[in-house]
């Protein structure tokens, strides 16, 4: 019984992805904590754009940013292949995983250190190893909750959009529910993670909330054009693997949310 579990194609392919989606968001809030300077990267002078008042705005972005457009790619291909419950599933183990692990940041922080270990790295220009390790791991309440909330809000909007658009279309025109569905969760997501966290939590004003909501989705919304034939080779992978009828069935049953369907589903290979 376990083997054929383990040996099934389509159960790979999901163990995969659900692992990889995990990680990835996991990833992307540790390392959310870092900004940094688009216009720097690509060798540009910074933009200072003007919005709803603000002045003296660039993309300045978090690294998570460079994360999320892959998640909601991911999220789009298990919706294809496995439907809307699957995203779901993984979607809230996600959320749960990256709660605990904010827990156990909050407890490795509060530990007391060893002198030496404090001082451990002042020659690399850390004078102080426990400061620098709460900065980077101790991220404020409201962010984390913010985050948090934006993840699983945006999943959820996604996961109806694309369903809804894949329902109307049947299995042609991959890139506009994916594009489409993508777009309006990325624009949802900039919105409640900024509201959260720094219009309920640092009191921001609503023209600064909006405007670095803006500048946040246009790169989001930039990336989600970018990424569209991404989708389109993972489609074309998994469809090799697991075999182009194994792969028009796994589609259809993912269209009805009709797990029954999936059980006469045949082990490829």
């Amino acid at each position: 019984m376990l083997k054929n579990i383990l040996s099934n194609r389509p159960t790979q392919v999901f163990t995969f992805m659900a692992a990889f989606f995990v990680a990835n968001a996991l990833i992307a809030e540790c390392i959310g904590g870092k900004i940094f300077s688009l216009e720097s990267v690509l060798g540009i002078a910074p933009s200072n754009f003007k919005l709803f008042g603000e002045s003296g705005l660039s993309f300045s972005l978090t690294c998570g940013v460079l994360l999320w457009p892959i998640e909601f790619v991911m999220t789009d291909i298990v919706n294809e292949y496995y439907g809307p419950k699957a995203v779901r599933r993984i979607s809230y183990i996600a959320v749960g995983l990256i709660a605990y692990a904010f827990v156990m940041f909050y407890l490795a922080i509060h530990t007391t250190p060893p002198e030496w270990w404090v001082a451990s790295n002042v020659e690399k220009g850390i004078p102080n190893m426990q400061a620098a390790f709460s900065g980077v791991f101790g991220q404020g309440l409201w962010i984390i909750i913010g985050s948090l909330m934006a993840f699983l809000v945006s999943q959820v909007i996604d996961v109806m959009v694309f369903h809804r658009i894949k329902k109307a279309t049947g299995e042609k025109w991959i890139w506009l529910r994916a594009t489409g569905s993508t777009m309006i969760s990325q624009l949802v997501d900039s919105f409640v993670v900024l509201f959260i966290a720094f219009k309920l939590g640092a009191d921001w004003s609503w023209q600064k909330v909006l405007a670095i909501c803006l500048m946040n989705y246009m790169y989001k919304f930039t990336m989600a054009i970018v990424l569209t034939p991404l989708i389109y080779f993972i489609e074309g992978r998994i469809d090799n693997y697991v075999g182009k009828e194994t792969a028009r069935q796994m589609k259809r049953a993912a269209m009805g949310e009709d797990d029954d369907s999936m059980m006469n589903i045949p082990t490829a290979g």
